[in-house]
């Protein structure tokens, strides 16, 4: 092999790129809650759960149920953006309605 083509594949092995992979790293995601109250109505617990969280009338009740007998439901777990915004959704239609409906998040 001539001199020159020695020098370049020399010049080659130290050029070597190396593809690295980055891991991307989840986003944190947050439960939504909803808490029990003395005035907020069953019926209106379930129209949120369906129309903000998408739930069906059976999950819906579900969770209802656990808001009234435990204190505390998890209405979804999303992201930190998503969650705010359904949370801020519930709080509006609440305030509209005359309900003082907590929801809330917290990091799961």
């Amino acid at each position: 092999m001539p001199d020159w083509a020695q020098d370049q594949n020399a010049d080659f092995d130290e050029d070597v790129l190396t593809e690295r992979k980055q891991k991307l790293k989840k986003p944190p995601l947050y439960k939504v809650l909803l808490h029990n109250d003395d005035y907020t109505s069953m019926e209106f617990v379930v129209f949120i759960l369906q129309n903000i969280f998408h739930k069906s009338e059976a999950d819906a009740v579900k969770i209802m149920m656990a808001v009234h007998l435990q204190g505390i439901g998890i209405a979804g777990v999303f992201t930190y953006e998503i969650a705010e915004a359904k949370i801020n959704k519930v709080t509006k239609m609440a305030q509209e309605q005359e309900f003082p409906l907590l929801c809330t998040m917290e990091e799961e």
